[in-house]
């Protein structure tokens, strides 16, 4: 029976779990902090969460427009949902503690071991958990990646935070400070506006979000601004300092900005260091994160990595493809490389934002010839309904036959509508074929659709 050890219990770590197991091979993952990791218990599912409670709130301060108000508030006045924050950082907590739990319980049944200790790599098939030596005949690594902290602003935990330091806070930040317009910076930046914080947003580029689509990144920016948030775009932090009461942003112009807190969104550092994987000859780059192939492959024989900690497309989903191509390539079975043109990934603002397959900066920079579409959403009757006026579809596809590159969604709920977009990457489905398949009359989903019949060829007639 084959051996595996798994260094790591993320999506990477605990998905390749399950696939041993029921490939029959013996397994045990080694994570110190809980079945899940990171992901589940600090970072993806605990601010996922939080996001939820946030666009619920802001529903609620858009209701007035659908013709629901308020009655009986303080003083007679019509009243105000308020976040409690206590309550929300406990359901945050308990929520991402049920699902470690979830996941455990699963493993369990699969008859995985879980140890829950540090691990490291003594040799590629000797893995040191805690005071236990286990050999392996292969060896998943599947660390993780840690939020990266700048040396002029290191975090107290209390006035300046990483994200994962944030559902300690007793109250919301009366005025919250974002330092880091990526993703990350862009999802807490809208989920603490929406919960009721002052918030600046803090970016050292011309725009929020300079890695994603622009359109999308330009509809999210003007949602925010009309929201009441403060965009600093070119403005790139040099250090935090804390004061008596609150903190002071410094830029590298010599400008400053105050507020009670600021939040740390400067990017991951993957968790490879000290833990024996050079020593045990597998490769890392200069940002310390590991090199591996297609089929999840490093650099000593035997042994694996999967999720942040090789730098490839930080998104759990990914993590956990890398671990199960990692099990199946390991014990011989039929396996496809990742391919990355096919993965979907989505940014949990109000409205997300969701894309798959090839990007408009990719075709605008020629590198790929393609028809594009953009249908806005507040041409879609379901959107009209429900008051949702910022967003949009956009299909691209080959000019000749129709197959479908990409799309970028933005709406709420687009990481559910991107999955038409992404089975017709991943079974290369022509406008033709998506157009000519039914969508609920009316739904959000339409404008997929209808986005696919804009792009359709007309047939040219031929002669006899």
């Amino acid at each position: 029976m084959t051996r595996i050890v798994i260094i790591g219990g993320g999506p990477g770590g605990y998905e390749a779990a399950l696939v041993a197991a029921q490939l029959g091979a013996q397994v045990t993952v080694v994570e110190q902090d809980g079945p899940g990791g990171a992901c589940v218990l600090t970072d993806c599912v605990p601010s996922k969460t939080l996001i939820a409670t946030s666009v619920r709130k802001q529903a609620l301060l858009d209701a007035a427009a659908l013709g629901v108000h308020y009655t009986g508030g303080p003083d007679g006045d019509a009243g105000s949902p308020v976040a409690d924050m206590p309550l929300v950082n406990r359901r945050v907590k308990e929520l991402a503690q049920a699902q470690s739990a979830d996941i455990a319980a699963r493993l369990a049944a699969e008859g995985v071991e879980v140890v829950r200790a540090p691990g490291r790599l003594v040799d590629p098939q000797v893995v040191r958990a805690g005071d236990r030596t286990i050999r392996a005949d292969v060896v998943i690594v599947a660390t993780g990646a840690t939020p990266r902290i700048l040396p002029t602003a290191e975090p107290d935990g209390e006035r300046i935070l990483t994200w994962r330091q944030m559902y300690d806070l007793r109250e919301l930040p009366e005025h919250l400070i974002v330092v880091g317009s990526g993703v990350t910076g862009a999802e807490f930046a809208g989920a603490y506006r929406s919960l009721g914080s002052e918030v600046t947003l803090v970016s050292s580029r011309d725009r929020m979000m300079p890695n994603e689509d622009a359109d999308a990144a330009e509809v999210l920016e003007e949602v925010y601004r009309r929201r009441g948030m403060n965009v600093m775009g070119r403005s790139r932090a040099e250090s935090v300092k804390r004061t008596a009461d609150g903190v002071v942003v410094t830029l590298e112009d010599g400008r400053t900005a105050e507020g009670s807190h600021c939040l740390m969104t400067v990017g991951m550092v993957p968790n490879t260091a000290g833990i024996g994987l050079q020593e045990a000859g597998v490769t890392l780059d200069r940002g310390g994160f590991v090199q591996v192939d297609k089929v999840s492959r490093t650099s000593a024989p035997g042994v694996y990595a999967a999720g942040d900690c090789t730098g490839v497309l930080m998104l759990a989903s990914v993590a956990a493809m890398q671990g199960r191509i990692a099990v199946w390539h390991a014990l011989g079975e039929a396996v496809q490389p990742l391919r990355l043109a096919t993965v979907a990934s989505n940014i949990f603002t109000d409205p997300e934002i969701a894309a798959v397959g090839v990007a408009q900066k990719t075709i605008e920079a020629g590198e790929i010839e393609a028809n594009v579409v953009k249908l806005p959403l507040a041409t879609n009757a379901r959107a009209k309904m429900q008051g949702f006026h910022d967003g949009f579809v956009k299909l691209f596809c080959r000019p000749n036959t129709g197959i479908i590159l990409g799309g970028v969604v933005v709406a709420p709920r687009a990481s559910e509508l991107i999955l038409a977009v992404s089975v017709a990457v991943q079974q290369r489905l022509t406008v033709d074929q998506l157009a000519h398949t039914f969508a609920v009359y009316p739904s959000l989903s339409g404008s997929v659709t209808e986005a696919a019949r804009r792009l359709m060829q007309p047939m040219t007639p031929t002669g006899i």
